[in-house]
């Protein structure tokens, strides 16, 4: 068991090394900006509100929920087939608890983006300029949403430049409707018109109708998600029960008891994709990035 132990310190050793040499400099682009699943992890750490957690230390912490549960339950059942299939539910934790903060926030946002359109539009009819209707709603709008405007706020008061504290804004909401109404304000700075008022009032009664829809949706749609998270569940539980019996799970210690675990992985998560694929609500994509 202590070379087991001396194995996974040398291999977490050996895998911060190499990823301590993939750090990329500040004038290097950074990958995934084109709405691959690193930016859709990035934009979701984002959402879910760890401002200061990457998606490198996202991984790495699976990594090592990975190794930690492998070695625990190793050294418990003595069955590594079974080790490997607990530690890789464990690894996939921290992304999954980040999923779901996300999606909380989300719905908590859908709500209350409708009255910080609501305020914007009526700081532009009170006749302030555009940077100080977005700089008020640090101050007087959503709770939720005040702390990315105040950064907004300080970005503008130090730089003076509305177009590049615009694209830092977007990345500190990483929110497709943020997106859209970042972009709008772009477009009524730059081309002028008088029809931005009209435009926010519109867009304030879409983002409240579609709020509206989508949570009569999601309320007819839970008793699905939570059927499918009980039948993945399931049997992982029951094989968590037989694991207290040495004798049950040594069965599984042979190469056909791993494949059988192979095979029940495989079914439970193709049959959960499946489910949540068939049951799932479309969620807006940030295509204005």
């Amino acid at each position: 068991m202590s070379g087991l132990l001396v194995g996974l310190g040398v291999g977490v050793g050996l895998f911060l090394v190499w990823w301590s040499m993939w750090v990329p400099t500040p004038d290097e682009p950074r990958p995934g900006r084109r709405g691959g699943p690193i930016s859709r992890l990035s934009d979701e750490v984002v959402q879910a509100g760890f401002a200061g957690l990457s998606v490198r230390t996202l991984l790495v912490a699976c990594v090592l929920a990975f190794l930690l549960v492998l070695a625990i339950v190793q050294l418990t059942i003595g069955v590594l087939p079974i080790a490997v299939c607990f530690a890789t539910i464990a690894g996939g934790v921290p992304i999954g608890v980040v999923r779901r903060r996300a999606r909380a926030r989300r719905a908590v946002l859908r709500d209350l983006w409708p009255e910080a359109v609501d305020n914007i539009t009526s700081a532009v009819r009170a006749g302030l300029a555009l940077p100080e209707a977005l700089a008020q709603l640090g101050e007087r709008g959503p709770e939720e949403l005040r702390d990315p405007f105040r950064q907004f706020a300080d970005d503008y008061r130090l730089t003076g430049r509305f177009a590049d504290c615009l694209d830092r804004l977007k990345e500190r909401l990483s929110d497709p409707v943020g997106d859209r109404l970042v972009e709008s304000l772009r477009i009524a700075r730059e081309v002028g018109g008088s029809d931005l008022g009209r435009l926010l009032r519109t867009l304030s009664t879409f983002l409240r109708e579609d709020a509206r829809t989508r949570a009569e949706l999601e309320t007819r749609q839970s008793w699905t998600v939570n059927a499918a998270r009980l039948a993945v569940a399931a049997p992982w539980l029951i094989l968590a029960l037989l694991s207290s019996n040495p004798r049950s799970v040594a069965a599984y210690s042979t190469a056909l008891g791993a494949a059988v675990l192979a095979a029940g992985a495989a079914v439970t998560g193709l049959a959960y994709w499946v489910m949540m694929r068939i049951g799932r609500l479309p969620e807006e994509r940030r295509v204005l990035r």
